[in-house]
């Protein structure tokens, strides 16, 4: 019998095979993060694990998916029930800037943490809003409507094979195997011809657009590996004589502790396909909407942390209008180096980032002194030793960025009309499922642990918590 834990693991092992084979560069990729990983594991055995354990780490990869509807939305949300992982967050991408994104997110990933220690594979999965009128009017909505109805991404032995696992908490392994095969192959790369009309049409609207619905099926779009320090990866990777996209996404390089997700990818690669044209001819082309994303992952911010890490990002906006990336990029530092606590210390006494806590005395007996009544006095003084919370989820303006960063043109909207509602309750009711709030999942995670320490020391709970 394989539990949901081993199928999760074994997916992850066949989508990076899978790519590896459809996407060279990845394999690449996947190399130079194992190496970066390695140097930085010798040269500081500490800081390499302090988010997490290296087999963790180097195991560890997000992928990226599109839908289209709601339906086709909540068949993967059943495929991926199979493997353990349920819908967190929720991300609209559509924003306010120019770049054409008609698309909302979740992210399907383990919850607990003992989920996530044994394997931590994640899927950011974006669905296509066809009735926002900023990009689609009421005709070419209607088309595309029609378009997707008529594909089938999901087979129904798939899905019968995922709802046994879901109910049983897992498969025998000939059935493991073949479900394992046919959830492989939902997203591979077809060679069915595209409708070149078609996908040009869609395309001038966006080209996340086209790469849905312009298309009979869907694909991995990324399989991104988790390294310990991006911007080592990042040179080498140019080194190589790989193109990467202008800028990593998320906070800066700093002195302090990382917090959140930085990201960055090469850039999309042109593929071999085939179209139809409107003779009905085959003719051989090319489409680049598949890229290299690569992430180095750091502390969750509690609501607190998260309210100031926005508003240093209105100020940066607000100071980098028309700069080049190195000079963003320079200000975003002087902009952290002013604004943010220097040390996980200063983060853990402002309320600002989620930890977990253990005793920290021998044995777990007090000290003869009274402890301090907050937590980062029991803390500093030896009562409790706080481990940082790794951050297990996105951030919608990094995503946009590198999504648009691997588009060949901006698109078009018409931001003098009105978009449609999209939230966590609509991709709630389309998937029939709880989308969990990864901000109480991080506090319940750290309150636990806060729990059974100070139970275990005998000393009552501090009173403010995490200020959540």
């Amino acid at each position: 019998m394989l539990t949901t834990h081993d199928l999760r693991a074994g997916f992850a092992r066949s989508l990076s095979a899978m790519y590896g084979t459809e996407v060279p560069a990845y394999n690449t990729l996947v190399d130079v993060s194992r190496a970066v990983n390695a140097d930085v594991l010798a040269a500081d055995p500490v800081r390499a694990e302090r988010l997490g354990r290296i087999d963790r780490v180097t195991a560890e990869r997000h992928g990226a998916i599109r839908v289209g509807t709601a339906n086709e939305l909540r068949q993967v949300a059943q495929v991926f029930a199979a493997l353990g992982m349920a819908a967190v967050g929720f991300y609209d991408l559509r924003g306010t800037e120019a770049t054409s994104l008609p698309i909302v997110s979740t992210a399907f990933r383990p919850t607990t943490p003992e989920a996530l220690a044994i394997n931590p594979f994640r899927v950011f999965t974006s669905v296509l809003v066809t009735d926002d009128r900023r990009y689609f009017d009421a005709d070419l909505q209607a088309e595309l409507d029609a378009f997707l109805a008529r594909r089938t991404l999901f087979g129904p032995d798939v899905l019968a094979l995922a709802a046994r696992a879901e109910a049983e908490g897992g498969l025998p392994e000939p059935e493991a195997a073949e479900f394992l095969r046919l959830a492989t192959a939902c997203f591979e790369l077809s060679d069915e011809p595209v409708d070149r009309a078609w996908y040009a049409r869609l395309s001038a609207v966006s080209g996340v657009a086209a790469d849905i619905g312009g298309v009979p099926t869907t694909h991995i779009n990324h399989l991104t590996p988790r390294v310990l320090d991006i911007d080592d990866l990042y040179r080498r990777m140019e080194a190589l004589g790989i193109a990467m996209i202008d800028e990593i996404q998320g906070p800066p390089l700093w002195e302090g502790p990382d917090v959140l997700l930085r990201q960055t990818s090469f850039k999309a690669l042109a593929e071999p396909r085939r179209f139809r044209e409107a003779d009905g001819s085959i003719s051989a082309g090319a489409l680049s909407v598949r890229f290299g994303e690569v992430e180095q992952r750091g502390i969750a911010l509690t609501p607190a942390g998260r309210d100031r890490y926005d508003r240093l990002l209105v100020e940066i906006d607000g100071r980098t209008a028309g700069v080049s990336p190195g000079e963003r990029n320079a200000t975003k530092v002087e902009v952290w180096e002013a604004n943010w606590p220097r040390t996980e210390a200063g983060l853990l006494a402002d309320g600002e980032g989620f930890f977990e806590f253990v005793p920290g005395h021998p044995g777990g007996e007090p000290a003869d002194s009274e402890p301090p009544r907050d937590l980062a006095g029991l803390v500093s003084d030896g009562w409790l030793v706080a481990t940082p919370i790794v951050y297990e989820d996105f951030l919608p303006r990094s995503a946009a960025g590198i999504f648009a960063s691997n588009l060949d043109n901006s698109g078009r909207r018409d931001a003098s009309l009105a978009g449609s509602e999209r939230d966590a309750d609509w991709i709630a009711g389309a998937i029939g499922r709880e989308v969990h709030d990864p901000m109480h999942l991080y506090a319940e995670q750290s309150l636990a642990s806060l729990v059974a320490a100070c139970d275990r020391l005998g000393i009552g709970i501090p009173a403010e918590q995490h200020r959540t």
